[in-house]
């Protein structure tokens, strides 16, 4: 039975050292990128790993997931394989093998909350380049990537994470360039 502990921020710049500060376990999974999906490199790991009878600690339920149906999901998903989970800012734990109607309606409107949180960050980021781009001070992404240059690192057998960072782009202008390059 293992304590795994499961960790998330949206950027590369960002912190994960206050998530689950003091929480003692035996393996941690750590991602780098946004929780609007399920697809995330450190969170497939994790469910890989995990077996019935381990627990798997997340600091808050926005850290798993940010929409209702993929938190849901991944919840019951562990659950159905003997995995408990604890979210530990909430103060909310679910066991594989146990029922509380209670927890579970408390579960459901804090995935909601947070869903709504994403939505509402979303809505203001969009109203203030809005309003950036009226004033004329928001000119969106001038800066030009070397298309050659990302192919060519890659080639070399860089990682796009790696390409991201020595360019320094977003990791998915260098997907995008990736498949483009494939296509073509």
């Amino acid at each position: 039975m293992a304590e795994v502990g499961y960790k998330r921020v949206s950027t590369l710049d960002q912190s994960t050292e206050r998530q689950l500060d003091g929480v003692a376990v035996d393996k941690v999974f750590e991602d780098k990128c946004g929780g609007g999906d399920t697809k995330r490199p450190a969170l497939t790991a994790l469910l890989d790993y995990v077996r019935e009878g381990d627990t798997v600690h997340v600091h808050s339920i926005d850290r798993l997931a940010r929409n209702s149906q993929d938190l849901l999901g991944l919840v019951e998903q562990l659950r159905s394989r003997g995995v408990g989970v604890r979210f530990h800012k909430e103060g909310l734990s679910f066991n594989a093998d146990q029922s509380d109607p209670f927890k579970e309606l408390m579960f459901q409107m804090l995935g909601a909350f947070a869903q709504f949180e994403r939505a509402i960050i979303r809505e203001r980021q969009r109203e203030g380049i809005e309003k950036a781009k009226r004033k004329g001070v928001y000119t969106g992404g001038s800066k030009t990537i070397d298309r050659e240059k990302v192919l060519s690192l890659l080639d070399q057998g860089w990682g796009p994470a790696a390409v991201a960072r020595e360019l320094g782009i977003g990791r998915m202008s260098v997907y995008r360039i990736k498949n483009e390059g494939a296509s073509v």
